[in-house]
Order: structure tokens, then C-alpha cells, then sequence
């Protein structure tokens, strides 16, 4: 059997922790800075864990995560 391929834009986006939970960084900081508070963009920092709803779809981009 050939290998799976891992999808390149996941494997940029997530890392996998040791306990098997998978951390993202927050979205809605990159652009348009100005119209958002500073609370926001500071809460916006940081890394946080990939929902449970969203788990099976990111496991199936990472195959040997």
C-alpha cells in the first residue's frame, strides 16, 4: 500500500499535543485591524483546541497525527 499524504494546509494550520488533542491558532487577526478593539485583538492571541465537532474532519487531514 502507498503512504497517505498528509494535506499540506493542515499540517501548516495544526500541531498535535501529547495527550492526542489538536491545537490551532485564532483566526480574524491577520487584516483589518482598525475596525477591531483592542480587547479583541488582544483575546485573538494565542493558541487554542480544535472544537469536538470539528475533530474527525482534521484527524482525516492529519492520517499519521
Amino acid at each position: 500500500m502507498p503512504k497517505m499524504k498528509t494535506k499540506s494546509g493542515a499540517k501548516k494550520r495544526f500541531r498535535v499535543r501529547g495527550s492526542g488533542s489538536i491545537k490551532r491558532s485564532m483566526a480574524f487577526k491577520r487584516h483589518i485591524l482598525t475596525k477591531k478593539t483592542t480587547k479583541n485583538k488582544r483575546q485573538l492571541r494565542g493558541t487554542t483546541e480544535i472544537h469536538s465537532t470539528n475533530m474527525d474532519s482534521v484527524k482525516a487531514m492529519l492520517p499519521y497525527a
